[in-house]
């Protein structure tokens, strides 16, 4: 029954063969430990007569019989048994002599049997659930820590693979990584390779995967599995979008999709069955979920810039540039066609050669990608690639909901993971003076995040304007004075208006000099939005500065 029940579980009934454990993790010679108790459940193998038994020590053969009922009528006439002889192998035992005298022990309820006990120190541990393919595993392991001597360096690291074949792709990234230390001038031996390898980068990779919580929905896998994952997509992703991206940035998209998967068909058919156009965005505050996890001393530090190459982008670029010299932020061009014949005409080749060379004018780092679909599909997509998207906005929402309907900004402004900063044609970059539009709302809230980063890090002048409605009260402006004030920042200017909203705040941005406002997305969900409009339509019609919309 054991047996035929392991077949259909798929899990291993055997027990395990001490030769073969020998020569797969390279055993020491033993030493001897005396006579003492050990568990039962802790003895996996045996030296000689792995075959005559499962794993629970049942006897399979019956030729086996006369000495199993011999053994057991020894112990019930109070003769007892004499101690077996097994070889401690990490936590988990293999009989020598006394296979009869476990078995018996084991039918009998016994939790110890009296042992004497010879230990083997290996380098990988065994433990009493692993199983013939475990083992395999570990036997990698052990080669693997033959050739790196990563134990013996980072007596922490568990490296423990159940992907047996990759752990070539790991001595790969140490020898590439040796490689690019080499190039940096640090020549290093084969072992401070290793350990650096291991502290710069395996180990950065795994503390994004513990802050993002992933380990849970990958049960079976040990994280140095999430690791092999990890690299792997990495790879994917860079090879498909044609730029380089950040290990967080990896971990954050394989947490996305897993999770998309334990969304059940009921999530995806009505994700599918949604027009793009009433498909709601992300969650007010899940964009700093995600940079939470980055370790930077910046919010924004990698710009997707969707260009078309017109002569207003050209005027945009040369103003992103300047403001990402400020940090030497990282920008990422996106130049979507309709047709995959399109990518080696020489208009594109321009728009590459074009951005690219501003960038290394500009001395910042500058990626270049094209990808046929809709632009914005694409945008939405790549998105949760960068920090922040920067559009031109050469045609804001219109105040019908027809012209709402197919306005891709408005989408884009809808379901965007990321914060937009809109540039309205010919309008330079300044964070200068800077207004702040706050209504309380948890968009709002994102919006007053992100103005309270800038204020303190940058040298602007920040005000904030509160318009008082029948959803919006003057406790709203006390609310955000007192998080800008927690913060340290008490040279604000605070104004509290009365409707309409949007002339309010234009007007406010007027008397202030403003060239830089802040808000949240839209308030509506989409389809409200179509049929009614907002604040935001209106003011991205109306205000011909930079607008930063939060989400």
């Amino acid at each position: 029954m054991q047996q035929m029940m392991a077949r259909l579980t798929g899990k291993s009934a055997d027990l395990l063969a001490y030769d073969d454990v020998c020569q797969h993790v390279k055993t020491s010679e033993g030493v001897k430990q005396g006579v003492r108790e050990i568990p039962l459940d802790a003895i996996v193998g045996s030296v000689g007569r792995y075959h005559d038994f499962t794993r629970a020590f049942w006897p399979k053969n019956d030729s086996d019989e006369e000495r199993w009922v011999r053994v057991k009528t020894a112990v019930n006439d109070m003769v007892g048994m004499s101690p077996i002889d097994v070889y401690q192998v990490g936590q988990v035992y293999f009989v020598i002599d006394g296979n009869h005298r476990v078995s018996v022990a084991r039918q009998l309820g016994s939790d110890t049997i009296t042992a004497r006990v010879t230990e083997v120190h290996l380098r990988v541990p065994l433990s009493p659930e692993d199983d013939p393919d475990e083992l395999i595993c570990k036997a990698r392991y052990a080669e693997f820590l033959e050739q790196t001597n990563l134990d013996v360096l980072r007596p922490e690291a568990d490296l423990l693979l159940t992907f047996c074949s990759q752990y070539q792709l790991l001595l790969d990234q140490i020898e590439a990584h040796a490689e690019l230390l080499a190039d940096r001038g640090e020549g290093v031996d084969a072992a401070t390779a290793v350990a650096r390898w291991y502290d710069e980068v395996y180990k950065p990779v795994q503390r994004h995967i513990r802050a993002q919580g992933i380990m849970r929905l990958f049960p079976e896998r040990t994280q140095a599995d999430m690791y092999i994952l990890f690299s792997e997509r990495r790879a994917e992703l860079e090879s498909s979008l044609g730029w380089e991206i950040e290990p967080e940035t990896a971990v954050s998209q394989l947490l996305s999709e897993k999770s998309a998967q334990t969304r059940g068909l009921a999530g995806r058919l009505r994700q599918a069955l949604v027009p793009p156009e009433l498909i709601e965005g992300p969650a007010p505050g899940r964009w700093r979920e995600f940079q939470a996890t980055r370790q930077m001393d910046r919010l924004f530090a990698d710009y997707l810039v969707s260009l078309r190459g017109t002569a207003s982008d050209w005027q945009m670029l040369d103003e992103l540039i300047r403001l990402a010299q400020r940090d030497g932020d990282r920008l990422l061009g996106l130049h979507v066609i309709e047709k995959e014949s399109q990518r080696q005409s020489p208009h594109v080749a321009q728009i590459r050669e074009r951005f690219l060379e501003a960038c290394a004018d500009g001395d910042i780092v500058g990626e270049f990608a094209v990808e046929v679909g809709s632009v914005r599909e694409t945008v939405v997509k790549r998105a949760a690639f960068a920090d922040l998207v920067v559009l031109n906005l050469q045609h804001p929402p219109g105040p019908q909901p027809l012209a709402r309907l197919s306005n891709r900004f408005t989408q884009l402004v809808q379901r965007c993971p990321r914060p937009i900063l809109a540039i309205p044609s010919g309008s330079p970059v300044v964070l200068g003076n800077t207004l702040l539009s706050y209504d309380g709302s948890p968009k709002a809230d994102e919006a007053l995040f992100v103005a309270t980063y800038l204020a303190s890090r940058w040298p602007i002048s920040l005000t904030v304007v509160t318009v008082e409605t029948e959803y919006t009260s003057p406790a709203a402006l006390d609310k955000a004075r007192a998080y800008l004030e927690g913060q340290g920042l008490l040279d604000v200017t605070y104004v509290l208006c009365q409707p309409p909203i949007a002339d309010a705040v234009l007007a406010t941005a007027v008397e202030n000099d403003i060239d830089y406002l802040i808000m949240g997305g839209f308030g509506y969900r989409p389809m409200m939005h179509l049929m009614l409009g907002s604040t935001v339509d209106e003011i991205l019609r109306r205000f011909r500065r930079p607008i930063l919309i939060c989400r």
